[in-house]
């Protein structure tokens, strides 16, 4: 799959070929739900907790008389039906991730970009280097590239400038390629690679 290349100026810089193993793969939703699941699931901090009845300090003695009282007999404060008693079957902490093949999560990333690439929603970028780490000039290189909702990956190392000038603007990330994943492909819109994010997702995933 042939592609153009473009400057953050939104120049032509000559065109590259795609692997088609990687970015021409047909969209599998059931893949792309298994690892956008397992992803958040991984994601959760799992600190929700509740007091049990050990947990919480009441008397232990009988409410009443177990006779003549003319209501239930009772017995510690702590139990769960009363007011300030402790929780029956509340959540614990707990770590909520679970374990996926990794044969499923390398083809959920080639999905993701082959899903991009099929809605033509993939722009290949030179480089993404800037000069001065300047977020008003980035946002008019932005406005010429027609982009207002973008991922862009970079290569082993995001350049500094442009992650400095990128970090005030809204609904626009950069990654290195080793971040590279299908939650944050999909999250958004456009889908920028640098010329070095493409090569080193393609040693990545063959």
């Amino acid at each position: 799959m042939k592609t153009n290349v473009i400057t953050l100026d939104a120049k032509k810089a000559g065109d590259i070929e795609l692997d088609d193993a990687i970015f021409g793969l047909e969209t599998r939703k059931d893949i792309l739900h298994r690892v956008v699941n397992w992803q958040l699931a991984k994601r959760r901090a799992g600190t929700h907790a509740v007091k049990f009845r050990s947990d919480i300090s009441a008397t232990g003695a009988r409410v009443g008389n177990q006779k003549g009282g003319g209501t239930a007999r009772h017995g510690p404060r702590s139990s769960n039906i009363f007011i300030g008693g402790g929780r029956a079957f509340g959540p614990i902490p707990r770590d909520h991730g679970y374990n996926l093949p990794k044969k499923i999560r390398k083809l959920g990333l080639k999905t993701a970009l082959s899903t991009k690439a099929a809605a033509g929603k993939i722009i290949v970028l030179d480089n993404a280097d800037l000069k001065e780490g300047k977020t008003k000039e980035l946002v008019a290189k932005l406005e010429k590239l027609g982009l207002a909702n973008a991922l862009f990956l970079d290569g082993a190392e995001v350049n500094a400038n442009f992650k400095q000038a990128i970090q005030n603007i809204p609904n626009v990330d950069v990654l290195p390629t080793q971040g590279a994943n299908v939650y944050d492909i999909l999250r958004r819109d456009t889908l920028v690679l640098t010329k070095a994010a493409v090569a080193k997702l393609e040693e990545r995933l063959k």
